[in-house]
This record gives C-alpha cells, sequence and structure tokens, in this order.
C-alpha cells in the first residue's frame, strides 16, 4: 500500500519537520497517524519527502526525514483544455481527468457554455473551486505533481495554444480518424480539447484544425463533458505510460 501524500508549500531543508495547519490536522486527526506510522511530504512539483512519525499532538504531527526523492517532469506533458460546464460537473471533470493523469487544465470559455466565468469575484470563486478540486484530487491519487490550471481563455487565445502545442487532439463526434490510432509525440505538449454539453460550433472547429488540431472520435457513443477527458486519457494511455 503507498502511503499517504501532504502537501506543503515548504519541504524540510533538516532532518526534522512538524506537520500542522489543515494538513497537520487532517493527519492527526482524519487520517490517524500514530508514531512509527509514515508519510510522505510534497511540494506539488515533483519533489518527495518520506517521513516517519516520531510525535503526535491534537492537530500536528512531529516527523523525521527518511529519505528525500525527486520524480522527472512527465513527458509529453498533457494538458486539458476543458470547456467550462455548469454545476459541479465542471468540478467532476477536472477532478477524474486529474486521477486519470493530467498535467495541466485550461478552462475554455466556449460558445455554447451555459456556464460563463465572467470576470469578477465570481469568475474567481468558480476558478479557484477547480483548483482546490484538483489539488485534492492529486493528493487522493497520491501524485508528486499537482496539475496547473490556468487562467479561462476564449476561442482565439486557446487556437494559440494549438499552435503552440507538439499536438492537438479535439474531441468530437463529427471524426472519422479514432483517438486509439494517435501516435503520441515523444515530447512538448498534448493539448486535449473537450467541448460543452451543447458541442463545439462549426466555426470553433474551423478555428482550432486551423491552428493546427486533430478531430478525432472517442468511440461510437457521446460521452458527456464531464467524464470524456477522463474515458480520453485512459484511451491514450497516458498512466500506463509512466509507468
Amino acid at each position: 500500500m503507498t502511503l499517504p501524500v501532504f502537501l506543503v508549500p515548504a519541504l524540510p531543508a533538516g532532518e526534522e519537520f512538524v506537520l500542522d495547519g489543515p494538513e497537520g490536522r487532517h493527519a492527526a486527526t482524519v487520517k490517524r497517524l500514530r508514531v512509527g506510522e509514515e508519510l510522505v511530504l510534497s511540494d506539488g512539483s515533483g519533489t518527495l519527502v518520506r517521513c516517519a512519525v516520531v510525535a503526535v499532538e491534537r492537530d500536528a504531527l512531529s516527523l523525521k526525514v527518511l529519505e528525500r526523492s525527486v520524480e522527472p517532469e512527465p513527458t509529453p506533458r498533457v494538458v486539458l483544455a476543458q470547456a467550462l460546464v455548469k454545476g459541479d460537473r465542471g468540478e467532476l471533470a477536472v477532478e477524474l481527468a486529474t486521477e486519470a493523469g493530467v498535467d495541466g487544465v485550461v478552462p475554455w470559455r466556449a460558445s455554447r457554455c451555459v456556464a460563463k466565468w465572467e470576470d469578477g469575484p465570481r469568475g474567481a470563486k468558480a476558478l479557484g473551486r477547480w483548483r482546490s478540486t484538483v489539488r485534492e484530487a492529486a493528493k487522493q491519487a497520491r501524485r508528486s505533481r499537482v496539475p496547473f490550471v490556468d487562467e479561462p481563455v476564449t476561442t482565439a487565445q486557446l487556437s494559440q495554444r494549438v499552435s503552440s502545442s507538439a499536438l492537438t487532439l479535439v474531441l468530437h463526434e463529427s471524426a472519422t480518424d479514432r483517438l486509439s490510432d494517435v501516435d503520441l509525440p515523444a515530447s512538448g505538449d498534448v493539448l486535449l480539447v473537450v467541448g460543452p454539453e451543447g458541442g463545439i460550433t462549426p466555426e470553433e472547429l474551423d478555428a482550432l484544425r486551423s491552428s493546427g488540431a486533430r478531430i478525432v472520435r472517442l468511440g461510437p457513443t457521446v460521452l458527456r463533458a464531464s467524464t470524456a477527458a477522463a474515458v480520453a486519457l485512459g484511451a491514450l494511455g497516458v498512466l500506463t505510460s509512466r509507468w
């Protein structure tokens, strides 16, 4: 069984460390870790520190550092451009994608999105929920790296990212090419584009294709926007390739 992972803003420089705050409280009161048990600290950027618990307080743990390691950057890096989805389905989409191995998320303001994420406090709050969801999903999956979640982009801005990516795959039911037939590049970014529940408009599809995107079909059925990315990541073998 793999050790539980706790995210901290700064990893211990010495051989001793006190895990307090929300993570310490979670470790002591929810996970109920005890003296002698082990855990892993991470900064969310690939560095891992394996520690043993030497003392337990009400909402903190005293730790002894046992081992340090650094996981290499994933290659290629897979970035999800996820169209905004109304309600908690958007959070479900990024949660599942994080568990399936995505390395970053770009919220997309597609034309047919019901959710708009206008600039201001409401939009910032929605973005914050996605970032919090991704962070918690990365911890749950015991990943060493927390995927980034960028500011939302327009279709024009997304097209610019298409141009700079090594490969862009747009999931769409009109495609004749199958996702399972795609070969991933050895390096660079693979941009996976998932449209809104109302679908990608012909104009958006043309814009992305003109920028270099490849339009592909996931399978014979049409999945919801909240689950398509996770299924596509599985079909691409993202986690399998990293083993």
